[in-house]
C-alpha cells in the first residue's frame, strides 16, 4: 500500500513540475520545476529499494540519476548566468530561437 502512495505522490509532483516547466516566465522557475522533475524520479525510485531482488538495480539507477541530475545543474546554472550577463534579464521572454521570439 505505501508503494502505491509514493508512486501516486511522484507521479503528482511530477504532473505539477510539468505544468511549472510549460508555464514558467523566468528561467530560476525553470530551473525550479526541473529540480522537482529530478526529486518525483529520486521519490518513484525509493520503492525499489523496499524488494530485495532490485536493491542492486536500484543503487545503480539511482547513482546514474544523482550524477544526471548534477550534471543538469551545473549546465543549465552555468547557461542562467551568461543568459544574464548577455540580455542582463532572466525573463524567458528574451529567449530568441531561429530569429522568431519565443
Amino acid at each position: 500500500m505505501m508503494v502505491y502512495v509514493t508512486l501516486v505522490t511522484s507521479a503528482a509532483i511530477l504532473l505539477i513540475a510539468y505544468v511549472m516547466a510549460m508555464s514558467s516566465k523566468e528561467l530560476v522557475r525553470l530551473l525550479i520545476s526541473l529540480e522537482l522533475m529530478f526529486g518525483a524520479v529520486f521519490l518513484a525510485l525509493m520503492p525499489l529499494f523496499t524488494i530485495p531482488n532490485l536493491t542492486t538495480q536500484a543503487f545503480s539507477i539511482a547513482v546514474l540519476t544523482i550524477f544526471t541530475s548534477g550534471g543538469e545543474l551545473m549546465i543549465l546554472i552555468a547557461a542562467m548566468v551568461t543568459f544574464s550577463k548577455k540580455f542582463r534579464s532572466i525573463s524567458t521572454d528574451d529567449v530568441v530561437a531561429g530569429g522568431d521570439k519565443i
